[in-house]
Order: structure tokens, then C-alpha cells, then sequence
């Protein structure tokens, strides 16, 4: 079973960057000395094993799952339950059946948090979530144009509708600013973020630049020490610890 703060990251549509989110928010986190899980509930477009590097699978233990672990984070996917790259092609029952697993069948042990990485949009899934997981908390996560913003509302308003609490909104890829440069490029637009957080009622917890990964490292989506997204990631977690508290 699942113990302590849940969040999911969640919006109303893909390429936002919510596994990016995800798995860079449970890193610091796991960095500030938390006892942390990953849950990849993006069970069609699951991405999670591949951001962090991992290739061995689960093991069991008197019917129970054992977490991968990785970067200090308690990792399950779906992922590590099919073989190669194949797809999975399921119909609704079987993905809520699959989130009630990922919950309750695997040895998380004692938590401080537990971050999902929610597929995009308002379905089976995010149905399935709200049901099993009546717990968590939920972060919105858009990018700077309005019309993103707008449909990511639609999250939002399903987390109300469920009672679910909203901790605040993530603008991803807000701007990108050059090395050694104060100017900043407003690539996608303005204001999206703002404008969420003023529909939902809630805070911007952050706004995340663009940044180039390295991909000469064996993790290019984690970001490490020597780039602003690390400060904008540690910085991030420590609002969403106090927010917590």
C-alpha cells in the first residue's frame, strides 16, 4: 500500500512535459534526504525506465513486487512488465486493474512521497486514480500558451470535481534563456501559467525554463548539478515540502 504524500502530475494534454516533471521533482526530492517513489502511470506511453536509465526488472517477493530502484527513487512502470518495445493494447478495465497493482501489490515501504507521472487528459486512468487513491494531491503542469493552459484547466477542474486537493501549477519550458545572458526568449508564448493558476484558484509553483540536455550522460532527462534546472528542481521541491508541511 501506498503511505505518505501522494502527487500526481497530471495535465490535460501530452508534450507539456510531465514525466520530465515527474522524474526530475522525485530526484530532488529523494536528494533532500525524502524516502520517495515513482509510480509511471502513463500506461500507453510509459517512459519512465528509459529517462532513468534502468533495465533490470522487478522482482517479487511472497507475491509482492520489489521496486527498481534508481537515483535514490523506488521506480514501477509498466514498462518493466513487457518485453522490448512492444505496445500495450488494452481496453479501459484492464488499466484500472493495473493501477490498483501498481498501489497495492507493490513493497513500497515507509514514504514521505510518492509522485505519479498520469497520462494526459481526463480518462480511464485518471478515473481509475482518483477511485484508488482518494490521497492524493495533484500539480498541474502547462506550458506558456494560453491554449495549453486552457486545456490543462480541464485536469484541474476533474481534480476539484473529485475532491481532490490541488497543490498548484508547473509552467513548463517557460522560457529559454542562453549561458552567460540575463536576456530570456519567450519561445512559447506568455502568461499560460498565470492564467491556470487564476482558473484553478491555486499557486505557480514554478516556472521551469528550457534548458539543452547533455546527452553524453547515461541520464540526459535528470538534471545534474552543473545546470539551472537542478536549482529549479531542488528550489521546487522545497516549496512543494513546505507547501506539504
Amino acid at each position: 500500500m501506498l503511505s505518505g504524500n501522494v502527487i500526481a502530475i497530471t495535465s490535460g494534454k501530452g508534450g507539456v512535459g510531465k514525466s520530465t516533471v515527474s522524474t526530475n521533482l522525485a530526484v530532488s526530492l529523494a536528494r533532500q534526504g525524502k524516502s520517495v517513489a515513482l509510480i509511471d502511470l502513463d500506461i500507453y506511453g510509459f517512459s519512465i525506465p528509459k529517462m532513468m536509465n534502468v533495465d533490470s526488472r522487478p522482482k517479487t517477493f511472497n507475491g509482492k513486487i520489489i521496486p527498481v530502484e534508481s537515483h535514490g527513487v523506488k521506480i514501477m512502470s509498466m514498462g518493466f512488465l513487457i518485453k522490448n518495445n512492444d505496445p500495450v493494447v488494452w481496453r479501459g478495465p484492464m488499466l484500472g486493474k493495473m493501477v490498483e497493482h501498481f498501489s497495492k501489490d507493490v513493497m513500497w515501504g515507509e514514504l514521505d512521497y510518492c509522485i505519479l507521472d498520469m497520462p494526459p487528459g481526463t480518462g480511464d486512468i485518471a478515473l481509475d486514480m482518483h477511485l484508488n487513491i482518494p490521497q492524493s494531491k495533484e500539480i498541474i503542469v502547462t506550458t506558456p500558451h494560453q491554449t495549453a493552459s486552457i486545456v490543462a484547466e480541464r485536469a484541474g477542474t476533474m481534480a476539484q470535481k473529485a475532491e481532490h486537493d490541488i497543490l498548484g501549477v508547473i509552467e513548463n519550458m517557460s522560457y529559454f534563456q542562453p549561458k552567460e545572458s540575463n536576456e530570456k526568449y519567450f519561445l512559447f508564448g506568455k502568461g499560460g501559467g498565470d492564467l491556470l493558476a487564476e482558473r484553478l484558484d491555486t499557486d505557480v509553483l514554478a516556472k521551469l525554463p528550457i534548458e539543452e540536455p547533455i546527452e553524453t550522460s547515461e541520464t540526459p532527462s535528470i538534471y545534474g548539478e552543473d545546470t539551472s534546472l537542478f536549482q529549479h528542481y531542488s528550489q521546487l521541491a522545497e516549496v512543494i515540502d513546505q507547501k506539504i508541511k
